[in-house]
């Protein structure tokens, strides 16, 4: 509207475009990370929605999202201790494929290695989205 010669305030063409039904463009397009799988068994949650740990490697969450860059789309993948709320375990990747997620978890198993911290097993929850790839 600048551009034309017309003087307007932001929240006032906010407001009229409101009132219109008028969006504005979206560029791109819009990612999709992850899609429901009725066919596929889900594990139980063991967790409740409850993201706490009485101590380190008792409880580990998962997940992964998107980036969008300028040449393209990055996903990310991670595992988060619940204990220290410390990330330690990460990984990147243009393609949403299975290795993503699994480098994030052997990078987790690694780091804890290298913390002196190993996991032991029976002990550790590890919870991840719901959802299926």
């Amino acid at each position: 509207m600048h551009r034309q010669g017309h003087i307007a305030a932001r929240c006032t063409v906010e407001r009229l475009m409101r009132e219109l039904g008028i969006a504005d463009t979206v560029r791109g397009k819009k990612v999709i990370t992850t899609s429901l799988d009725t066919a596929v068994e889900r594990a139980p949650d063991l967790l409740d929605r409850k993201f706490v740990a009485p101590a380190p490697n008792r409880c580990w969450v998962a997940d992964f999202t998107y980036v969008s860059t300028w040449s393209a789309v990055v996903y990310v993948a991670f595992v988060v201790d619940t204990f220290s709320r410390r990330i330690i375990g990460w990984s990147a990747a243009t393609s949403k494929e299975t290795r993503l997620v699994l480098d994030a978890l052997e990078m987790a198993l690694w780091q804890r290695g290298r913390d002196e911290r190993p996991y032991r097993h029976g002990e550790l929850i590890h919870q991840s989205d719901a959802r299926s790839q």
